[in-house]
């Protein structure tokens, strides 16, 4: 209480009336940066971009600057939705670090509200490219099973019955068998943290390159993680045309799928 004229050492004995002055909380800007980015679709309403592995979707710990919103800010020169606040703008929805591929922005709020209501739907087309350890039994599979936060590891998901959970799905199916692997192609019914990655780990089938959820020897040459959201499909928010978007397998991925195949 220093310059309230009582030191700080004093003990409130009751009857007291305590005056606390807060600052406002003020959310953090995020500073355009020119990054070059691949985008296969832009209009006024939204941007398609195929992000490469290795880039962090939005500002967050360890990871405030380069990230794609900083690119995508300088590159639309702040037009973006702002549902998703300072930190997050236009962000409808998102894809790990170390996984490549497809994901949809939001230019304004009228885009931003229409994308979102069919993520909550279920109705917008996300697949996904995978290579995970071992070899998958069954063809196809169906993994329904609640994902939240890990208890031990804050960093990680789990597939948990805590309360705090949330229903989680995800649809595979094995496209070739590998030494030691299997290609699979998983689609999305939900769209938790790290959904596949946790799925595929807590059915005995870790996604290749996976630092968090994969073996602790980590194969170093793939430079991360083999999975990739290799196609997006949605209703246009404002002229409601329907738009599908595929993007190829980067080459860490098929040169490892070459490297693992069975002969």
């Amino acid at each position: 209480m220093d310059g309230c004229g009582v030191k700080s050492s004093f003990l409130l004995s009751g009857g007291e009336a305590v005056l606390v002055n807060l600052p406002q909380a003020e959310e953090p800007g995020v500073p355009p940066r020119e990054i070059a980015l691949h985008i296969l679709y832009e209009d006024p309403d939204i941007i398609v971009i195929d992000k490469p592995p290795g880039m962090v979707v939005h500002p967050a710990a360890g990871n405030a600057d380069g990230t794609l919103v900083n690119a995508l800010l300088h590159h639309c020169r702040g037009g973006l939705s702002g549902i998703g606040g300072a930190v997050r703008p236009g962000i409808v929805h998102r894809i790990d670090k170390n996984t490549s591929g497809l994901l949809v922005v939001a230019k304004t709020d009228r885009a931003h509200l229409g994308l979102a209501g069919q993520i909550k739907e279920h109705t917008m087309s996300r697949r996904y490219e995978a290579v995970v350890y071992g070899r998958v039994k069954n063809e196809t599979g169906r993994i329904d099973a609640p994902i939240g936060r890990n208890p031990v590891n804050r960093k990680k998901m789990a597939v948990t019955d805590s309360p705090r959970a949330r229903s989680a799905v995800t649809h595979y199916a094995a496209v070739t068998w590998l030494k030691g692997f299997t290609h699979v192609r998983a689609e999305l019914e939900t769209g938790r943290t790290h959904q596949i990655r946790v799925h595929m780990a807590y059915i005995g089938h870790p996604v290749a390159g996976d630092p968090l959820y994969g073996p602790a020897n980590v194969i170093k040459s793939l430079n991360g993680q083999c999975l990739h959201a290799g196609l997006l499909g949605f209703v246009h928010p404002v002229t409601g045309a329907y738009l599908e978007f595929a993007s190829p397998l980067p080459d860490y991925f098929t040169r490892f799928i070459r490297s693992r195949a069975e002969e």
